[in-house]
């Protein structure tokens, strides 16, 4: 069986592990730099799809290692891999074989930056860095911090020196990374503790307040008196047509009123619209 098969079967098992899909591309041999730089030619003046394939397959493994780097974040590991996959295909689309590089070293670069660009995405709910220097600190104040409390000042001035940041943005990140996601209600068997922490806990519950309701009521008690206002504007039959289609406990039908009427169902409907629209003119030059 060729590997490019077996890969391929590896790959169409859903919810196939990691285990199986890292035996699977080992068993992809690796290039040598004159094979590396042939097929990148054919792609650079011919568009060699097949090419690009051999180029891609033959570095899956390195992209493995790669995202196997960034565990520590808590997102799923297959995930990363097909992030890094992709910067690698973005590679080698445009890998130069004339400058005299490997593939792996220029790769390396768009690898990490479509993993780092999946995990600023996807760590929080909300995006934790947007700047350039948040962006450099939130994968490098991890590793920077020697202990698991804040950092010193000390530390702080040593890390904003190191990689050219301002020192608020140093703090402003940490207190990011120190902190977690909430739901914005409390779990339902939530104490009284957890309740007051969760943001819906800060909301002021305005539905009582006396104010307030007394301002819905005027207001439903004017859309009433102007509704009926409008109503009594309305010829007789109009009136008792929307009064039991609408403002009744128990509507009639369109075919009741049609027989008590002595006219057909499409009659009452057509009275029933003009009424409507009679009824909105009114209500809105009364507003």
């Amino acid at each position: 069986m060729s590997y490019a098969l077996t890969l391929n079967m590896q790959l169409a098992i859903p919810g196939g592990s990691i285990e199986g899909y890292a035996q699977a591309i080992k068993a992809i041999p690796m290039l040598t730099p004159e094979q590396e730089r042939k097929l990148a030619e054919r792609l650079q003046s011919d568009n060699d799809i097949e090419a690009a394939r051999k180029l891609v397959m033959s570095h899956l493994r390195f992209v493995m290692h790669i995202a196997y780097s960034y565990r520590g974040y808590g997102l799923p590991q297959s995930d990363l891999i097909q992030e890094g996959n992709i910067g690698l295909m973005k590679a080698v689309k445009r890998f130069d074989p004339t400058v005299g590089v490997r593939l792996v070293s220029f790769a390396v670069h768009w690898i990490r930056a479509e993993i780092h660009e999946y995990i600023l995405r996807n760590w929080r709910i909300v995006k934790v860095a947007t700047t350039k220097s948040q962006r450099k600190l939130f994968f490098n104040l991890r590793s920077a911090k020697k202990r698991l409390g804040w950092m010193t000042q000390a530390e702080i001035d040593k890390i904003a020196n190191d990689l050219g940041v301002p020192i608020k943005d140093v703090r402003e990140m940490e207190k990011r990374l120190g902190t977690h996601d909430i739901a914005f209600d409390a779990p339902t068997d939530a104490d009284e503790e957890t309740e007051i922490l969760c943001p819906a806990g800060y909301l002021e519950d305005n539905r009582y307040d006396p104010s307030i309701l007394v301002e819905r009521q005027n207001w439903k008690d004017h859309g009433q008196g102007e509704l009926y206002k409008a109503l009594r504007k309305l010829d007789p039959r109009s009136q008792d047509i929307l009064q039991k289609r609408w403002l009744s406990e128990e509507k009639m039908t369109l075919q009741r009123l049609a027989e008590h009427y002595k006219v057909s169902a499409e009659r009452i409907r057509q009275i029933e619209s003009n009424a409507m629209k009679k009824l909105r003119k009114s209500i809105l030059l009364f507003a």
